[in-house]
């Protein structure tokens, strides 16, 4: 269990529940949670578990040593201009989940020196099953294993270079959108062939669900699995080929990288 105080700058859906995430872990107490937010009645959920809520931002940072940021990517930076008096260096970790801003950015307005951490998790974090992706900049080794292991109670966790993170923005924070596409896909399928919506829609997440469980499980390529279940002139591979011939792989990557231009050339 952590002893270190939180504050959560930025108490919308993301904040909200990385704090519900730490509580349900067990990895934070309630009364080591500080989060932040003007009109604080949406989070009375958050206040009834024993997590104080506060309206100034500043207080919340001058009570606590890890500083999570979950605020709006348009106004993240005039937001933490007004706050670099409440920050410390020396004793302050700051934490962001604010895509398109870098950790020389974010160094920069709080202070020089800064131990700073730039997270990229998914909608997956409000019930603890997000893939996260990290970078770091003048953090310790113990601050580094204590913010994996923070992360790790809400999904799994990678840590790899910033100039990555825009990817890991496609791959693992839109890739929850084109999942949920494919399995709608999958229930408008299953209905035409006979099921009703509530029936088709548990099939279909399920089996993706237990897809990639055997991946993460088993460490395996999706290949290996698929082998498994094309038989020679069998219904899936018939199946898979037309999905082919009408170019669904092709359309998955192509969309990847259109998202990922999106970002970069805006």
């Amino acid at each position: 269990m952590s002893t270190k105080k939180i504050a959560i700058i930025g108490g919308g859906n993301l904040g909200s529940a990385i704090a519900q995430g730490l509580l349900k872990s067990g990895f934070t107490q309630a009364q080591d949670i500080i989060i932040t937010k003007r009109n604080t009645g949406t989070l009375s959920h958050l206040q009834e578990l024993g997590v104080t809520i506060e309206k100034d931002n500043a207080k919340a940072i001058t009570q606590s040593e890890i500083i999570l940021v979950a605020l709006k990517p348009y106004n993240v930076k005039e937001v933490l201009q007004g706050l670099k008096s409440a920050f410390d260096p020396k004793r302050h970790v700051l934490i962001s989940v604010v895509t398109g801003v870098s950790m020389n950015e974010l160094e920069q307005i709080v202070g020089e020196g800064m131990a700073v951490v730039r997270a990229m998790p998914n909608t997956a974090i409000a019930i603890q099953e997000s893939m996260t992706c990290i970078c770091h900049k003048n953090v310790s080794e113990e601050q580094v294993t204590w913010i994996m292991k923070m992360f790790d109670q809400l999904g799994a966790t990678v840590s790899i270079d910033e100039k990555l993170m825009d990817a890991a923005t496609v791959l693992g924070a839109c890739g929850i959108a084109y999942a949920l596409r494919f399995i709608r896909a999958n229930i408008q399928g299953g209905i035409e062939i006979g099921f009703d919506v509530r029936t088709a829609n548990l099939i279909a997440a399920q089996t993706v669900k237990g897809a990639a469980e055997l991946l993460i499980r088993e460490k395996r390529h999706p290949e290996e699995e698929i082998d498994k279940v094309t038989t020679p002139k069998g219904c899936t591979i018939a199946g898979l080929n037309e999905m082919e011939h009408q170019g669904f792989s092709s359309s998955l990557i192509k969309g990847i990288t259109v998202s990922y231009n999106k970002i970069v050339k805006g």
